[in-house]
């Protein structure tokens, strides 16, 4: 066994939305960082208990937590800019050519 399948996982967080855990997800594949992402959709409540609980959870080994925490604070953070249009680094490529 790895040394990464002999440690117990832990909840880390609660994440917000499909997006956030998707993009967290994502970036913690890239940075080979064992996580297990668990949405709380139950189909006998209908999303009920999301509404209450939140989208799901973000579980790891606690020796990554803190660097979990600090790439889900970037990633909320980058959300709520572009959800307020700030910092929305969007570019047209044909605007790039007439300059």
């Amino acid at each position: 066994m790895s040394e990464n399948t002999d440690q117990e996982y832990v909840k880390i967080a609660v994440l917000e939305s499909i997006v956030e855990a998707q993009i967290l997800g994502s970036i913690l594949k890239e940075d080979n960082i064992p996580h297990l992402i668990q949405s709380y959709h139950d189909t006998a409540y209908d999303g009920l208990y999301q509404l209450q609980k939140g989208w799901g959870k973000i579980s790891s080994p606690l020796s990554h937590k803190e660097n979990i925490l600090k790439i889900l604070d970037e990633v909320r953070a980058e959300n709520y800019d572009m959800e307020d249009g700030e910092d929305a680094n969007f570019s047209n490529s044909d605007d790039e050519k007439e300059e």
